[in-house]
């Protein structure tokens, strides 16, 4: 098996290298299918490849944030710190490629530009950035759900004569900004992330605000040989928990609601979660946290009562604190000192819902009420998620349609797995699968394991055309929406519904019912022969 070369025929062609992408690739190959994998980038590891501006962590316990699909994988490989850094998951990505032997079935600095499906002989046609092209029986989009950074759409924007950088295509030699003005727009993960780290040498720090978002410490540190050890002989049942919990993370609940207690005991919960440094266990400590509003309500005021006191000035504080949405349906985040910045003479907070940017010019950037003069911008201003990467690639399904034509009005799939009208093309943590809102490598793990079983019992059973019928993806869909509704992102304004990009329809995107349910569903539904996908066999001569 090697890497795809002009008219290669192949079973199956995995698109990028991430994660994701190298799941893939192992897992088919355990299974004895030939795969070819393209990925755009020069090396492995996706996200946390192109993704390198200083002070970038994973926000996932880097003990979780890892494989479990090979023991030996598992135990051999250990964490430095509690929270990995960027260069030290790419590392891992590199271990796990080198010690399957995968690099060798990966074309790098290669895009599929075009795919096309030959609904005669039920086949993939892609047409790759070099010219060359593979000819392949199935496709595993892997793709990821923040690969593509949304466009930056501010007025002047090319007007700027200094430097321009972006934390998701950020250079591989280093940045200095001693004794530099530095703006940063976005305060979301990256934007708290890299202006934590650039006000420690920045001469001016701005930090320009649209929408705040919560964040705590992350209380990182150095693992001990003892605390990775316990970890490991663990492992069994801390992945078992995982994979049937509500985040992939099996984060501790009470099992009670959250005014079932005094608020005595419910603060107790909320300081020992904060002192953790463990966001995503504020979701699932109190059943109702993400479906009743006071409930939810209760976690927002416990965390601006902890923004408060770690900025110094009361009228700066208020202007850090997120209103106007539930907490949860933007990213939490976590940060190494990020509101202590703001009590640094050479920070300021630039408040855009009060001062909104009307246009880069050359020198810098003018808002409603001031010119900012600076050396550099830094944007951190998110990803066209779940949607940007897949409709960039020109896809034409059975009937003639694209995918972008077909998510024109919003994504739409059946389990996150696949898109009626787009035979033998899968999608990895795609649109209505819990993806960004679990611990991503368990659902990672789950899809990859599900497509890959797929394919073997196609194969067994003689199937060369599978697909998801109309009628299952749209009672998917509906299922997704009314779980959204029933919970606090039916008032999401973030990116999770898409809020973030100029025209793009308004869907949550992540299926926000929980990793074990959905695993659950997927399992009943491979059990049932594939209910809800049509499976054609192959018709003998």
């Amino acid at each position: 098996m090697s890497a795809a070369r002009e008219g290669t025929r192949t079973d199956v062609l995995v698109v990028g290298a991430g994660f994701a992408g190298l799941a893939a690739l192992a897992m088919l190959h355990r299974e004895g299918f030939d795969v070819v994998g393209v990925e755009r980038e020069h090396e492995v590891g996706g996200t946390w490849y192109v993704n390198r501006y200083p002070g970038l962590r994973c926000d996932v316990e880097s003990m979780h944030y890892s494989y479990s699909w090979d023991d030996d994988l598992q135990q051999e490989w250990t964490w430095s710190e509690r929270y990995a850094s960027q260069p030290e998951i790419l590392s891992y990505a590199r271990h796990v490629v080198d010690r399957f032997d995968l690099r060798r079935d990966i074309r790098f600095d290669t895009a599929v530009t075009a795919l096309r499906f030959d609904p005669v002989h039920d086949r993939w046609a892609a047409t790759l950035s070099d010219g060359s092209t593979v000819d392949a029986q199935w496709v595993v989009l892997a793709t990821g759900a923040l690969s593509t950074p949304k466009p930056i759409d501010i007025p002047g924007a090319e007007e700027f004569r200094g430097e321009v950088l972006h934390t998701a295509e950020w250079p591989h030699e280093p940045v200095s900004f001693a004794g530099k003005r530095v703006a940063v727009i976005g305060t979301g993960s990256s934007g708290i992330q890299v202006a934590t780290e650039i006000a420690k040498d920045a001469e001016h720090l701005y930090v320009l605000q649209r929408t705040p978002s919560y964040s705590m410490p992350a209380r990182n540190r150095p693992l001990t040989p003892d605390e990775v050890a316990r970890w490991k002989a663990r492992y069994p049942d801390i992945r078992e928990a995982g994979r049937h919990s509500l985040d992939g993370l099996a984060s501790p609940m009470t099992g009670k609601n959250a005014f079932e207690v005094d608020e005595h005991e419910r603060r107790a919960r909320y300081e020992e979660i904060y002192r953790a440094g463990l966001p995503f266990a504020f979701f699932g400590v109190f059943d109702d946290v993400l479906v009743d509003d006071d409930a939810n309500r209760s976690v927002e005021e416990f965390l601006a009562e902890k923004i408060r006191e770690r900025v110094d000035d009361p009228a700066l504080a208020e202007k850090l604190i997120p209103s106007g949405a539930p907490f949860g349906t933007r990213r939490s985040c976590l940060d190494s000192g990020y509101y202590e910045i703001f009590n640094q003479r050479n920070v300021t907070l630039v408040a855009l819902r009060e001062s909104p940017i009307v246009s880069i010019t050359p020198r810098g950037i003018d808002t409603t009420r001031e010119s900012l003069t600076v050396d550099a911008i830094v944007y951190a201003t998110g990803y066209d998620a779940f949607t940007g990467t897949p409709t960039a690639i020109d896809i034409v399904g059975a009937e003639g349609a694209t995918l972008a034509e077909t998510w024109a009005d919003g994504a739409r799939s059946y389990l996150g797995l696949m898109v009626a009208g787009f035979p033998n093309l899968f999608l990895v943590t795609g649109p209505q699968s819990p993806s960004v809102l679990s611990n991503v490598i368990v659902s990672i793990e789950q899809h990859v394991e599900w497509i890959t079983r797929a394919l073997a019992d196609a194969r067994r059973d003689g199937v060369v055309r599978m697909e998801a019928t109309r009628d299952a993806e749209q009672e998917w869909v509906d299922h997704t929406r009314a779980v959204a509704e029933s919970t606090v992102y039916r008032d999401a304004s973030s990116w999770y519904v898409g809020a973030n990009v100029a025209g793009k329809p308004r869907v949550v995107l992540p299926y926000v019912g929980g990793v074990g349910g959905f695993r659950e569903r997927c399992e009943e539904v491979a059990a049932d022969g594939y209910r809800g996908f049509a499976r054609r066999v192959r018709e003998l001569a």
